[in-house]
Parts: C-alpha cells; sequence; structure tokens
C-alpha cells in the first residue's frame, strides 16, 4: 500500500472542488493507495505540505489546481524520491497537458491508478522553480493583469492580450551563454521546459522535458501586427515560426538583462524579480506521474 497525498487548492482556476474527495474515494484504486487530502490555506502553503509528505516517506503527491498550485507542490519534491502527481483544475494547465493528463478530473484520477514515476527537468530562474515556462515582456504583462482580473480561462487571457497590445512597448534584452551573446528588443521572451503556455497554446512546440534544454523563444514583432497574430495563433493553439518574427534557441544556462526590476511570470503566475536574471536547466531533477507506457 502506497501513501499518496492530494494537495487542494480551493480558489484556482474555473471548476469547483467540492466534489474532489468523493471522487478520490470513488475512483482511486484502495488496493494501490492509503490516501490523505489537505487544503492550502495561504500562499506557498502548497510548498510546505509537499516538503513535509516527501519527509514522511509518501509515494507522490497529487497537486489538485492549476500550474500555479502545481509549481508549488513540485517546489516542495524536486530532488526527493516523492512523484508528483497532477489532477488539472486551473485556467491553463500547460505542465498537464504537456504530460498528457486529462483536464477531466475523474480521467485524472482513474490515470493514477495506471501511472508509472518518471523523471524529469525542471528550469530555474533566480533560484525559483519553473516547470511549464517562464517568460518576461508580454505575457508577464498578460499575467498580471490576469491575476487581478475576474475572467478566468481562455476569455480572460484573450481579453488581455486585446486590452493591452497596444499601448504595449517592446524592450531590449541581453542575453549572454555558452557560445551566446545577443541583445534583442522583443515584444517577449520565454524560457520554455514544457511546450505550451496551457489550452494547448504551444509556444515551444518542440520542447521536451526530458531532453536536458530549455527553449529559448523570443518575439520581436512589430505590437500592432502582434496583436492579431497573437491572438489568432493562441486561439487556433499554435504559436510558429512563420507566423511571428520568433527565434526559438536551445539554452542550458543564461543570463538575461533588462532595462529594470519588475514582473516576469513563472508558471503563469506573475512575481517581481530584479533586472538580472540568471536562468538553467536541472536535468532529472523531478520524479513525476504519468501514464503507463507498457
Amino acid at each position: 500500500m502506497k501513501n499518496i497525498a492530494f494537495i487542494v487548492n480551493p480558489i484556482s482556476g474555473t471548476k469547483t472542488k467540492g466534489r474532489v474527495a468523493k471522487l478520490i474515494r470513488e475512483l482511486l484504486d484502495p488496493r494501490q493507495y492509503a490516501p490523505t487530502i489537505v487544503m492550502t490555506e495561504y500562499a506557498g502553503h502548497a510548498t510546505q505540505l509537499a516538503q513535509h509528505f516527501a519527509l514522511e516517506g509518501y509515494y507522490a503527491v497529487v497537486a489538485i489546481g492549476g500550474d500555479g498550485t502545481v509549481n508549488e507542490v513540485a517546489s516542495g519534491l524536486v530532488g526527493t524520491n516523492t512523484a508528483l502527481g497532477i489532477i488539472p483544475n486551473g485556467s491553463g494547465n500547460g505542465f498537464a497537458r504537456h504530460l498528457d493528463i486529462s483536464t477531466r478530473m475523474n480521467r485524472a484520477i482513474e490515470m493514477l491508478n495506471h501511472s508509472e514515476a518518471i523523471h524529469v527537468d525542471y528550469g530555474m530562474v533566480n533560484e525559483k522553480c519553473f516547470f511549464s515556462t517562464c517568460g518576461m515582456g508580454f505575457d508577464a504583462l498578460v499575467a498580471v493583469h490576469f491575476n487581478k482580473g475576474k475572467t478566468r480561462g481562455i476569455t480572460g487571457y484573450v481579453q488581455n492580450i486585446v486590452n493591452n497590445i497596444f499601448q504595449y512597448t517592446p524592450e531590449p534584452y541581453h542575453i549572454q551563454g555558452e557560445g551566446l551573446d545577443m541583445t534583442k528588443n522583443a515584444l517577449l521572451v520565454n524560457f520554455a521546459n514544457a511546450n505550451q503556455w496551457g489550452y494547448d497554446a504551444y509556444v515551444a512546440p518542440k520542447a521536451s522535458v526530458q531532453d536536458g534544454w530549455l527553449d529559448l523563444v523570443i518575439v520581436d514583432a512589430f505590437p500592432v501586427k502582434a496583436a492579431a497574430e497573437l491572438t489568432i495563433n493562441y486561439l487556433s493553439k499554435f504559436i510558429d515560426e512563420e507566423g511571428f518574427q520568433m527565434d526559438t534557441i536551445r539554452v542550458k544556462e543564461v543570463k538575461l538583462t533588462r532595462m529594470t526590476a519588475g514582473p516576469i511570470h513563472i508558471d503563469g503566475d506573475p512575481i517581481e524579480m530584479p533586472a538580472e536574471l540568471n536562468i538553467k536547466i536541472v536535468e532529472d531533477g523531478l520524479k513525476v506521474l504519468v501514464k503507463k507506457r507498457f
């Protein structure tokens, strides 16, 4: 019998969490798992809970929420032998979608009964972990406004793109790394470990969480032109190099310098960071439960 904890963020996303305990009792295989269900009470609580369960030797800790909740739980599990499980219940669910975890709660719970633990990479920006993407520039601005707004889901993202793109001025970014020394005036700069922002919107279609690389994506299109392209491509679920003035470079570690301190987003959640950012990949640093392959 394996001990498994479920950490529920009661305020993430657009769906009710009221039935989650009932579904876990109904669908989780009692021959395999002994479940513990806890609710988060404040920002950062999920990380503390995950660390506690890892120290207690739990087989897995399952995040129930969006990418922000997944980030908090996973941050408490990196470097441990306790696996991360995900029941996506947020606005974007980019990391879960990359791992092919269903966004339907019942199917995600059932998948745990037929899962295996694999090792995946994660990224770090100034000692903060990210598992899907981190970015700065326009997508960080959208994250700030989305976090403050009342409209959730894809409608909230598209509204914030349209409302802010025409007032946004691209900024210069100096990026240095092994064999890399460049300055770009960019609409946005994104570091992708996984391939998407959420809703199957692929910012880095070739990114993999098991290849030991980050995909550095730089979009430097003129904002007025980019407004229509970004919205259309987001809705069509694909961001590609043809539609944008866009570069994708594979990196392991870089230093990025911008003009001033300000917000970036880490897995979709905005956070204030200094002007100088150090970004790197950590290989095989996290165990994750995915659908059993054989």
